[in-house]
């Protein structure tokens, strides 16, 4: 307890040393950073606005719009800050704080991510019982279950993180208090700490991942046994989707997690941290608005609406 309280706070060494490289990388994160919230916030509207929409699938995108405006919210702040004033420093309290509501939100949305798996599931392959299986209650509970499982998770590898001894140097080559990045700090032993991160998240991410592989090979077993066109188009516009956002978030976080503290490249794990981090959560309704009808439809029709109420 001794060493961890001589650590009172970190200096975050932010995206770049590169003084010229400050300007413009702040332009591009703040437009970023507006466009995921105004994007993500848009579709959280617009899902409550159309009641055509009130189904469990848009029930789970609204939420994962939510977790995406959550979690850059807790980074994007830090990073621009880094970039205006160069090195920053974030109080130990603050540190964890950071880490614990970064993790807890990114956990949510790959629960959230296989929830909306198995919905498409219910919708491809079990048209029938759809109703009955996806009833309001159950698209309830699965999404209390996904923030409750965040959660938890973020607790376990926070806590595990800050109960390591720092004593050393508190600079953190990263632009925000990501776990590997805080780890590497400490001058304690570390190994049960990299194994609990390692097998905590694999599990998480893993278990999800699978039931996703799942759920889609009956998907696509479903869709390609369809003979009508207009069913085929209305599933593929659904899935692909979804399944486009898997890909890009499960890609990055298996990089960034599932390999020991001691392979990380700082350098590397700052790229791929800002595309996970920033660029996700701003592609997420980019990917389900273009390839989604009825959310396009939905968007026509508020769009004409408030051309009505301006008199246009």
């Amino acid at each position: 307890m001794e060493n961890r309280t001589e650590m009172t706070e970190f200096i975050l060494l932010g995206l770049t040393n590169a003084p010229e490289l400050r300007a413009p990388l702040f332009i591009i994160i703040s437009l970023i950073y507006f466009t995921n919230v105004i994007g993500n916030l848009g579709m959280i509207v617009l899902i409550l606005w159309d009641s055509r929409l009130h189904t469990p699938m848009y029930c789970f995108l609204a939420n994962l719009s939510l977790v995406d405006i959550f979690y850059s919210s807790a980074v994007s702040p830090t990073v621009l800050a880094g970039l205006l004033v160069g090195n920053i420093a974030v109080s130990y309290n603050a540190c964890i704080a950071q880490m614990f509501s970064f993790s807890a939100f990114v956990t949510t949305e790959d629960l959230l991510l296989a929830a909306m798996a198995y919905d498409r599931y219910a919708a491809v392959c079990k048209p029938l019982h759809y109703t009955t299986t996806m009833t309001p209650t159950v698209c309830i509970c699965l999404t209390m279950a996904c923030y409750a499982g965040g959660f938890l998770n973020s607790s376990i590898h926070t806590g595990d993180t800050f109960r390591l001894s720092f004593c050393g140097s508190n600079a953190v080559h990263h632009f925000f208090c990501d776990v590997p990045a805080i780890m590497t700090l400490s001058c304690s032993d570390r190994h049960v700490s990299e194994m609990v991160l390692i097998y905590g998240a694999g599990f998480i991410i893993c278990s999800a991942l699978l039931l996703i592989l799942i759920s889609y090979t009956f998907i696509f077993i479903t869709i390609f046994k369809m003979r009508s066109t207009a069913g085929y188009q209305k599933a593929m516009s659904t899935c692909v989707s979804h399944f486009t956002a898997v890909s890009i978030f499960y890609g990055t976080v298996i990089f960034m997690y599932l390999q020991p503290t001691s392979s990380h490249s700082m350098d590397t794990d700052k790229t791929v941290s800002v595309f996970y981090t920033m660029v996700i959560p701003m592609l997420n309704p980019v990917v389900y608005s273009l390839r989604n009808k009825e959310v396009k439809s939905a968007f026509k029709k508020v769009v004409e609406k408030a051309k009505y109420s301006l008199g246009f």
